[in-house]
Formats: structure tokens, sequence, C-alpha cells
């Protein structure tokens, strides 16, 4: 039997190995203690690090690719066995721990007063600076918090919370959950997270992966899933009386987005603070974390010793957003060449934000080549 749970992994006292097979950026954000890496489709070209001698444990994403593996390897005299729904079967199962140690867990309290002490310079001026900034909030607005998940929306969820208790504007949020088809684990995880932070969510349900799936598009499905999830969300927000959806976008996404735009999209493209909706009248999209940096969220996130899921997508092994297809190693491959480049000037990334900032944009929309006008493009 090659499908082991996580339970009977960790019950195995032998001395064994983990083998974390999911891409190497995925690998260095979060991996079993312990685990080495080896990306599946090298597999081969390392197979002489696979010891025969002791029990290994393979982590994929979901499950699928090893076990796939630890069913043709089996046969080739190694004990290999595939770690039941992967990476998110351990993160479930730790997340789990953490909240059973009463004693050693950080509260939500905790977790609400770091963002106003401890990150107050890195993560709340940046928040409320955006916000005031970029007008993105006025008085009377009902503004639906978007969470998917992940540590950036999660924490937009509990900056939101701080902004009701602290600040000044007269306005109601709510946190706002879609599930386009989630396997259980994540969606379970999503659940557990905001009822461990205490941020009330209002969950609905959606058809997007299925539908997705049946779509014949070719290549990644990142883009259809992004631009239906976005329509979903904006349907349902006004539904629920509200005129502004928020996302957790942050600085770092921004740049990246400028860069690929320019060097495999021959245009200019970003992402904007605020945007209003061309197909829903009345509705505003608002990018509140515009101004805070990735490496504070992470801080945030480990200094609250908070897990969370990196991506529920169904599509995981194959997804962009994980790296498995084009666009996604062309973020990752973006956000290495912007990493290397600021180590040669620390004003790099600032003047990559600022660039499209500095564009007479009335002459950029009244560009046209071909017939066609250009402009400005608002990514999802």
């Amino acid at each position: 039997m090659v499908q082991r749970t996580i339970q009977e992994f960790e019950q195995d006292n032998r001395e064994k190995l983990v083998i974390d097979i999911r891409s190497r950026e995925e690998y260095e954000k979060e991996t079993y203690p312990g685990a080495i890496h080896i990306f599946w489709e090298e597999w081969e070209e390392h197979l002489s690090e696979v010891p025969r001698e002791k029990p290994v444990y393979l982590l994929c994403y979901t499950g699928q690719r090893s076990g796939e593996l630890a069913e043709t390897y089996n046969k080739q005299g190694y004990e290999l066995y595939s770690i039941e729904n992967g990476f998110h079967a351990y993160l479930r199962a730790k997340l789990k721990k953490l909240m059973e140690q009463d004693t050693q867990q950080t509260s939500y309290k905790d977790v609400e007063r770091s963002i106003v002490k401890r990150f107050r310079k890195e993560i709340w001026r940046p928040f409320v600076k955006g916000i005031n900034e970029y007008e993105m909030i006025q008085d009377g607005d009902r503004i639906a918090v978007c969470i998917s998940g992940g540590k950036d929306s999660m924490l937009m969820a509990k900056l939101f919370q701080e902004l009701e208790r602290h600040g000044k504007k007269n306005f109601e949020v709510v946190f706002l959950v879609m599930n386009p088809g989630y396997n259980t684990l994540n969606y379970q995880t999503i659940i557990d997270n905001a009822r461990f932070l205490n941020v009330p969510v209002t969950v609905f349900e959606s058809d997007i992966f299925d539908t997705v799936a049946k779509d014949d598009i070719g290549g990644s499905p990142c883009y259809l899933c992004a631009r239906m999830r976005r329509g979903y969300l904006y349907s349902k927000a006004r539904e629920l009386g509200c005129n502004k959806i928020a996302l957790g976008h942050h600085y770092d996404d921004v740049i990246e987005t400028i860069v690929m735009g320019m060097l495999y999209g021959g245009q200019i493209q970003t992402m904007m603070p605020k945007l209003h909706s061309t197909n829903f009248e009345g509705m505003e999209l608002i990018r509140p974390m515009y101004l805070i940096r990735e490496a504070d969220i992470i801080h945030w996130r480990d200094y609250n010793r908070l897990h969370f899921i990196q991506c529920a997508c169904r599509f995981t092994e194959s997804c962009a957003s994980c790296g498995g297809t084009e666009k996604g190693s062309k973020r990752a491959e973006i956000k290495e060449l912007i990493r290397e480049l600021s180590k040669k000037s620390d004003v790099i990334e600032k003047n990559i934000f600022r660039s499209v900032e500095n564009v007479n944009l009335d002459t950029v929309i009244a560009y046209k080549k071909d017939g066609v006008k250009h402009h400005f493009l608002d990514t999802y």
C-alpha cells in the first residue's frame, strides 16, 4: 500500500527520510522539518540520493504525483510511501496541533496587538497610508473583504478589524470567503484559521473549478479562473449590499506585475490601488495592502506562529500560481530577477513601483496601433 496518512507517517518510528517533490520555490517557503528536495520532474536524475535501506515518504501537493512515483519505484526495490493529501495534510495536522496546545498557542488578541505594536511601522502605518493616500474608503462604504485563505488576505481581514476599532471613518465590512471547489482539507483549514483569528466569515459556493476544468482553454487555467472569481465576488458583494471589494495584493505583487508586463507582455501593465468595475456599475475594487511589503507579511505570520494555505487550487500540480506552468515559473523568475537587481541598488524596487505613476496616462490611452487602442491594464 503506497498511500499513508499523515498520522500513519508520524506513527512510523523507524528511521525514515522525507522527500519534498514540489517545486523548489514552494519547498523553500515551507516544508516538513528535515525534508530534502527532489523535484518530481528531476526524479530520475537524483535517484542515487534515494536510499533503499530505509523507508522514504514522498510529499507533493495533493498526494497524486507522490503516489505515482511510489507505485513505480517500489517495484524496483525501494520502500516508498506517498503521504495522503500531501502538503495540505501536513499543514492541517500542524495547525490542529497548535490549536490543541492552549498553553503555547498565540491567541487572536496577541495577533491583533502585534499589528498595532510590533508591526506598527512595517504593516499598520503602510496600510493606513495606502487607504488615505489613494482615498480607498469613504463614509458610508460597505466593503467585502475577500479572503482566499492565504497569509495576505487573512492579514488584510485583521487589518480591517483594527481599522474599524481605531479608525474615524464610518464604514462597514463583510468578510467574504468564496469556495470555488476547494478540497475538504483546504476548505476546513480556511474556516479553522478564520475561527482561530476571530474573523466572522460569510461563505458562499461557486462551481469555478469545475467550469475551468471542463473548458478547453489550452495551457494555464489561471487567467480564466481569476476573472471568474472576481466576477463571482463582485456579484456576491453586491447581493450583500456592498459597493466595494478589497483584495489582498501587496507592494511586491505590484512591482512583479509591472516587470512581467514589460518583459513578457510587451505592455505597460500594473495593479491599480483602486479600480472601478466596468461590468458591475457602482462597484469598486480596492487594494488596501498596496504599500505593504511581502517580507513584512511573512515576518508577521511567522512571529505569530500562524499557518495558512499557500495555494488551494485544485490544479495545484499544474497551476501557474504554484510554479507548475509557464506563467507561474515566469513570476518566480521575475521575483528572483528583482531580488538580484535590488542587491545592486536599494532604489530599484521603489523605482519600478513609481515607474507607471510617472507615465502620462492620457497619452498612453490615446495611443493606437493597427487601429487598436492601447492603455494601462489592471491585472487579476
